[in-house]
């Protein structure tokens, strides 16, 4: 399994994390979204809305028939089964990530709290010998790979 992690500077999760779930579905990945509870609803919306002429089919696991759809959006889920995809939003973790392709840690750029928080899991990840790869953006928006 691999680990990237992408630092929005740029950006807003909002802005970003649609286009990465396109590629995942592209590849034919199931995504599991992990984020805080005070987000759930939010980002629930924003995934049917955030184009006018698309949307991301997309469930709430605490909603009936989640497992049906290629997106799962979830505040508390702690397998990642069935999914090849994880995103990691507010630093949320999932515990068992059996069968999963890719992980891809969201860090909020303008928040240092969030940046500490990440550079700590980064280092435990590495500890362990794992495949991580490292995204940032520049202030045009362009993702610059710098590990």
């Amino acid at each position: 399994m691999e680990y990237w992690f992408y630092h929005l500077e740029a950006s807003t999760i909002e802005g970003v994390l649609p286009g990465l779930l396109e590629k995942t579905l592209q590849k034919g990945w199931r995504a599991l979204v992990k984020l805080p509870a005070e987000q759930l609803k939010e980002m629930d919306d924003y995934l049917w809305t955030y184009k006018d002429d698309s949307f991301l089919p997309h469930g709430r696991d605490d909603e009936p028939m989640a497992e049906q759809q290629p997106i799962t959006l979830s505040a508390s889920a702690t397998s990642a089964f069935e999914h090849q995809a994880v995103f990691l939003l507010g630093g949320e973790n999932v515990s068992d990530m059996s069968g999963v392709e890719r992980c891809m840690v969201m860090i909020n750029g303008r928040s240092q709290d969030d940046v500490l928080r990440e550079r700590k899991r980064w280092k435990a990840l590495k500890e362990t010998g794992a495949s991580l790869s490292y995204y940032q953006q520049n202030d045009r928006g362009s993702w610059e790979k710098k590990a």
